[in-house]
C-alpha cells in the first residue's frame, strides 16, 4: 500500500509539473496555478508517507 501511495505521489507531482510547463507556454494563468496546486498535493503526499516510514522503523 505505501508504494502505491508513494507512486501516486510522484505521479501528482509529475502532472502538476507538466501542467504548469504547459500553462507558461501558452499564457495560462489558471492552468500554471493548477499544476502548482498539483505539485503541492504530491508534495503533501510524499511527506505523509515519509512520516509513516519513520514511525515504521
Amino acid at each position: 500500500m505505501a508504494k502505491e501511495e508513494k507512486a501516486r505521489a510522484m505521479k501528482e507531482q509529475a502532472k502538476g509539473k507538466a501542467k504548469e510547463a504547459v500553462g507558461r507556454v501558452v499564457g495560462n494563468e489558471r492552468m500554471t496555478a493548477e499544476g502548482k496546486a498539483d505539485q503541492m498535493k504530491g508534495d503533501a503526499r510524499q511527506a505523509k508517507e515519509k512520516g509513516k516510514d519513520t514511525f515504521k522503523h
